[in-house]
């Protein structure tokens, strides 16, 4: 599998490389923290670093490090704007339970979880 963008966060992410620089890749990645354990993390990187997967979806190339790419297999990403704003929100298998603002998760033992974290 890999990690997928839906076309709403494609389109917002070629509107932001619009404003900085088309040659950026949306560098996608899992850190520890946050309400459950773990947080998603967004970031524009021009550099490709040794153990960064390239995963190339809707024209937007997408750098994600090995022991992320581990967390977030299978996870799409989307971009909702609503009643508390606009945000990217990752619906990600990999997932047991996420807290309220979408934004850390708890990952499941065994890969199979929430598929809906960020909601």
């Amino acid at each position: 599998m890999a990690v997928t963008l839906t076309e709403t966060a494609a389109q917002k992410v070629h509107g932001l490389m619009e404003k900085e620089s088309e040659e950026l890749n949306l560098r996608v990645f899992v850190s520890g923290g946050g309400c459950s354990g773990f947080q998603y993390g967004f970031t524009f990187d021009e550099d490709v670093k040794e153990n960064d997967t390239v995963i190339e979806t809707k024209g937007v190339h997408l750098l994600v490090d090995q022991m992320s790419l581990d967390l977030l297999d299978g996870a799409e990403i989307d971009y909702q704007t609503g009643v508390q704003g606009e945000s990217f929100v990752i619906r990600n298998p990999n997932a047991a339970s996420t807290c309220g603002c979408g934004k850390s998760f708890t990952p499941a033992d065994e890969g199979a979880g929430c598929a809906n974290a960020g909601y």
